[in-house]
């Protein structure tokens, strides 16, 4: 026998783990540092109705953990009960737990943190004469003074576990995430003030602001009022789901993904189906690694999303995820479908919102021909398919159509007179020759009309938002005024965008769920798959029609391409199936399909648009600017970057010191 075997008489015998090695092991599904701790206290003080919720930190959370709030308090014969595993006053049965709306519902956070520190609870209800404490480790329960509310202190952190204690960073590192844990909370409960104070100072606070403008406030206290100023309010309803909140514009985009906040119910979540889908909304305005930054709640009947996936609770599971991708999407781009320029001026707040219940928690509203009753009790409204979310369509500003598309005219007909006389003596060295121009002589003869309002003397009650066009700067900027100061128009990218939309618009002209044609492939594509491509195919073949593709099954193991959208005949047809079933697998494909017609369009938008050096009229300068007002998303051109920037009177007195 080598050294390397085991006699069998060494073997260790099959045996229960005691209850201390059992909760320090839970502890570490729930315990991670510091700000775990900070997550689930500050969870329970929510729950509690609290209204003031204040944590103290010594040594970044390692040394001091302690958590005050004004909330209802705990029973004195229920403290004891509250450290033990899987105690909870959030749920009693299954249909409870199914239909939860309370920020915690396992009971086994303060059993765990119990497990791994010394812990202090102090709590006292409405009409006791004074305060109990009770120590976590003895269970020795004593008088203590304190208001209504509970206090929980949680000193030396991993203490019975030193191995565990390694593992955590420096005291600043610790400290940013316990500070980053409560500003998730901040965010979703504007009605609740939060302080944070470490080694003695106060580091961050956010009090509550009374009236309807509470969570634009409190967005901007913790994200910032740049974050306001460069997003635009989500509001979409679809059967029971709501989306609101705020998404940042391209502009506001961010080299690292620290912006982004999803909620479900209030409760903070880093869920793929959510960030898939708010990032499938910028697909069209944001190219490269640029990420988006969002703060997004979604209010959705609980029997339709399970929070009891993970221990930590920062991970949920939707019955239906497509529909919950397709909603997020469809809300994040009727929200960024609005130009800009139709908003100057306007206020950017948000409107009143209850974005978490109260306790008891109360059911969100719901339409009216919606059916829900608390107790698990069945809900007749379900999520409609991923079919029925079409992208909703704001109410564009009115537009003389003909006369504005008879002035775009100009941009794509070719012009061959030569400069008159008069152009030709403005012309300065240093300034780009005009490849094709109108004599000035013939401009007031052949020049399309205005559009309607764009004579001199235009409606100051009513103005365009992006103003009237002044002049042409090197052929490649358009300089216009509005009410709010100077305009810069970059003329390639916003006719891009036109061209762009156009052309998406003239694809899409079938309705609100368009199936899209397919070419038949001569010689049909095969390719070695994965079972879960196998059994995608097999059962998404409706689907796959839908988005103009045939993909059956060629063997076990290898599958046809058979048919491809007629506009992406000449791709990879085996890369394009590859990619539709993936997204079939766990999103919405559609987005596949449409990400690889928009190249394709987007090459053609790019090179029919306008290009720089041509010199074009007054009139066509403002039938351009007619045309972005009225085109969806032409604050950006089809590569991301900006079509216009404004530059206010306020910018303008700056930069020459006047009134200084």
């Amino acid at each position: 026998m080598t050294s390397q075997q085991t006699p069998a008489s060494a073997r260790r015998p099959i045996r229960e783990l005691p209850d201390e090695l059992i909760s320090q092991i839970a502890a570490g599904e729930v315990v991670e540092r510091p700000a775990s701790v900070v997550r689930e206290l500050v969870d329970n003080a929510l729950d509690a109705g609290s209204r003031n919720i204040t944590l103290r930190l010594l040594g970044g959370g390692t040394r001091l953990i302690a958590v005050e709030d004004d909330g209802g308090g705990i029973a004195p014969d229920e403290l004891a009960t509250a450290l033990k595993r899987h105690a909870t006053s959030k749920i009693g049965n299954l249909d409870e737990l199914e239909s939860v709306m309370t920020m915690g519902f396992r009971g086994e956070a303060l059993a765990a943190i119990n497990s791994v520190s010394e812990l202090t609870l102090l709590s006292r209800m409405d009409g006791q004469p004074n305060a109990l404490a009770l120590d976590g480790q003895t269970g020795e329960v004593r008088p203590a003074p304190r208001a209504v509310g509970t206090t929980i202190e949680v000193k030396e952190l991993f203490f019975s576990t030193p191995a565990r204690r390694k593992f955590l960073k420096s005291d600043s590192t610790e400290l940013a995430h316990c500070i980053e844990a409560v500003r998730r909370h901040a965010l979703a409960r504007p009605d609740v003030s939060f302080a944070i104070w470490h080694e003695g100072k106060l580091v961050e606070q956010w009090r509550v602001h009374p009236g309807p403008e509470a969570l634009a406030q409190r967005l901007a206290d913790v994200l910032g009022q740049e974050f306001l100023a460069q997003s635009v309010a989500v509001d979409y309803r679809a059967g029971p789901l709501h989306v609101l909140g705020r998404a940042g514009t391209p502009e506001a985009a961010r080299s690292r993904p620290d912006h982004q906040f999803a909620y479900v119910n209030g409760r903070f979540v880093r869920d793929k189906v959510l960030m898939h889908g708010a990032r499938s909304a910028y697909e069209d305005v944001l190219h490269g690694q640029k990420q988006p930054a969002y703060a997004l709640f979604v209010q959705i009947d609980p029997t339709l999303v399970d929070a009891n996936v993970h221990p930590t609770k920062i991970e949920v599971r939707f019955r239906d995820s497509r529909a919950v991708h397709q909603a997020l999407r469809h809300a994040i781009e009727q929200a960024l479908a609005v130009p800009r320029s139709q908003t100057l001026g306007a206020d950017a707040s948000t409107p009143e919102l209850r974005l978490s219940p109260p306790s008891p928690p109360a059911l969100p509203a719901l339409p009216a021909s919606a059916a829900w009753q608390q107790g698990g009790m069945a809900f007749e409204n379900t999520l409609p398919s991923p079919a029925a979310y079409a992208p909703a369509r704001y109410e564009r500003p009115h537009v003389d159509g003909e006369r504005a598309l008879a002035d775009l005219q100009a941009l794509w007909k070719p012009t061959e007179a030569p400069l008159a006389p008069r152009a030709r003596e403005a012309s300065e060295p240093g300034w780009p020759e005009p490849s094709a121009a109108r004599a000035a002589t013939d401009r007031a003869d052949n020049s399309p009309a205005l559009p309607a309002g764009a004579a001199e003397g235009h409606d100051e009650a009513d103005p365009w938002p992006l103003g009237r066009a002044l002049a042409q700067l090197h052929g490649v900027y358009i300089l216009t005024q509005n009410k709010q100061g100077l305009v810069v128009v970059d003329m390639h990218a916003a006719h891009e965008r036109i061209v762009y939309e156009r052309l998406k618009n003239q694809l899409n002209s079938g309705g609100e769920a368009p199936r899209i044609a397919s070419q038949p492939l001569l010689i049909p594509a095969t390719f070695a798959a994965t079972p879960t491509e196998v059994a995608t195919a097999e059962a998404c073949a409706d689907a796959l029609t839908q988005l103009g593709m045939e993909v059956s099954p060629l063997s076990a193991k290898t599958l046809a391409v058979r048919a491809v959208p007629t506009s992406l005949a000449q791709g990879d047809a085996v890369e394009l199936a590859r990619s539709v079933l993936a997204e079939l697998a766990q999103h919405d494909a559609s987005t596949v399909v449409q990400r690889a017609q928009n190249e394709i369009l987007g090459t053609m938008a790019c090179h029919g648009a306008v290009r720089a050096n041509r010199q074009l009229t007054l009139p066509e300068m403002n039938a351009l600017l007619r045309q972005m007002e009225a085109t969806e998303r032409s604050d950006q051109c089809n590569h991301g970057r900006p079509t216009w920037r404004q530059m206010s009177l306020r910018d303008l007195d700056a930069l020459f010191l006047r009134g200084r």
